[in-house]
């Protein structure tokens, strides 16, 4: 299936999308891959460039998708059921964009057909992060990049 193929993602609700077109709406920035830390007073997450132990810091991508959740027990699966009540995912994610009644951005590969757009454009954090493997977790503070409610 081409994923541009009749723009399956204007067509349907995240519910009613099949396991490949769930996975095509990912846009690959690694954004929901790093650690997040939250304000206890007001709820705010404030993104950090520490990024889980499993993401490829050039590429994006989880080294370890299959079985992500045995090797990283607290990694969250979205899910369409619940992606409404992700409301720290990142605001250019395509999962949270759909979820809203909104459109994909125009360098999503579903729109532009260029999976490296996201990153070429800086849409990702491909290259600009580290692994939380080399970062305490005390210091993650330290490593806070933008602040998403």
């Amino acid at each position: 299936m081409s994923e541009t193929v009749a723009g399956f993602w204007k067509r349907k609700t995240l519910a009613q999308l099949d396991p490949v077109e769930w996975e095509a709406v990912c846009d690959g920035c690694g954004l929901c891959c790093l650690q997040k830390l939250e304000h206890e007073h007001d709820g705010s997450v404030f993104y950090t460039d520490v990024a889980c132990k499993l993401l490829d810091l050039q590429s994006c991508r989880c080294t370890g998708y299959p079985t992500r959740r045995e090797q990283v027990p607290d990694c969250i699966q979205l899910t369409p059921a619940q992606v409404q009540g992700y409301t720290w995912l990142p605001p250019t994610c395509g999962y949270r964009l759909l979820s809203e009644g909104k459109d994909l951005p125009s360098w999503h590969h579903l729109e532009c057909g260029d999976r490296a757009a996201v990153h070429r454009l800086g849409m990702s954090r491909a290259g600009r992060m580290t692994s939380e493997t080399t970062v305490a977790e005390d210091d993650w503070e330290d490593h806070i990049i933008f602040r998403c409610r």
